[in-house]
């Protein structure tokens, strides 16, 4: 690959965050996950397959890190009894860039038999999508064009999903006024431990 592969490559993917709609979507998220979290005691159960799920474990470990409880379910295992983490007061974050994952399907369809009206964010690249459709609110990506030279693999897509995250956990921070102190207690080893006690 040489450099000016290397410099297209990246324009598209940077356009491609530029491109993120935003028409109020992310705050009214926020305002769902602070009013289950902060004021019922929920947390977010985050969900995702395949690379999106990769990206979910992400979303809810810097939740959890960052004021705001959360747990990532991996969608199979739900379906062996981990759905048992769900609980009433909860709100459902589910990734799938198609909107067609059936087993983030199932998951809400599951979590519906535990309890009535958990609400359901979805953060996908297909707005017109079965997930995005039963969704309380829907974060569309975009759905940019992949980089991948087969247009296959999750590439650009795991990129604005990645940004939505950040933004939904940047949110958080800024609706609870997370502190550095609060940030502190969360993490009491490792270099980002030292960093915020200082």
């Amino acid at each position: 690959m040489n450099k000016e592969s290397i410099l297209k490559y990246i324009e598209i993917e940077v356009q491609a965050i530029k491109d993120i709609p935003i028409h109020g979507e992310i705050k009214n998220a926020l305002d769902i996950i602070f009013k289950r979290v902060h004021q019922m005691n929920g947390k977010v159960i985050v969900s995702g397959m395949g690379k999106a799920g990769h990206i979910g474990m992400n979303i809810s470990t810097t939740l959890s890190s960052t004021g705001t409880p959360s747990i990532f379910i991996h969608p199979s295992e739900a379906q062996h009894g981990d759905l048992g983490m769900v609980q009433k007061n909860d709100v459902l974050l589910l990734l799938s860039n198609s909107g067609k994952t059936r087993e983030i399907l199932e998951f809400k369809q599951l979590a519906d038999n535990l309890y009535d009206n958990l609400p359901l964010i979805s953060l996908t690249g297909n707005i017109k999508s079965p997930l995005s459709e039963i969704s309380d609110e829907c974060l569309f990506t975009g759905n940019p064009q992949e980089i991948c030279p087969l247009g296959l693999t999750p590439t650009t897509s795991t990129t604005v999903m990645t940004v939505v995250g950040d933004l939904l956990v940047v949110g958080m921070m800024e609706k609870i006024k997370f502190t550095k102190e609060e940030y502190a207690k969360r993490h009491h080893s490792g270099y980002l431990g030292i960093k915020a006690k200082q």
